[in-house]
């Protein structure tokens, strides 16, 4: 299994998608894109790019080898990034509970 190969399995796993999923998303078929994933096939520029774009990285950062710790960091401040967007939405959903308690709470107080 290449680099390429592995860090794309990398990526997949961390965004919890199935291959199927990674392969909907690409609009490729699920036996296609299990042969990227074990590098069965080799990628053009062209699928390069778009696996990039999927997963919201460069396409050097796909590339990066384990000898690379540089680019290897950047796919994981990527997959932080992601993580934190993720957090914060979570939070403002929950902020927006709070607040629509804090009305119930409030409009019982004043015999609503």
């Amino acid at each position: 299994m290449s680099d390429v190969s592995k860090n794309i399995k990398i990526l997949r796993k961390r965004n919890g998608w199935s291959q199927r999923q990674a392969a909907e998303q690409l609009e490729i078929s699920v036996p296609a894109f299990s042969k990227i994933e074990t590098g069965t096939t080799d990628l053009n520029i062209s699928r390069l790019n778009q696996i990039a774009r999927l997963f919201k990285v460069t396409p050097m950062q796909l590339l990066a080898t384990e000898e690379d710790p540089q680019v290897l960091h950047a796919l994981n401040v990527g997959q932080l990034k992601k993580q934190i967007e993720k957090k914060e939405a979570e939070i403002i959903r929950l902020q927006d509970e709070i607040i629509q308690l804090f009305e119930r709470i409030r409009t019982k107080k004043n015999g609503g």
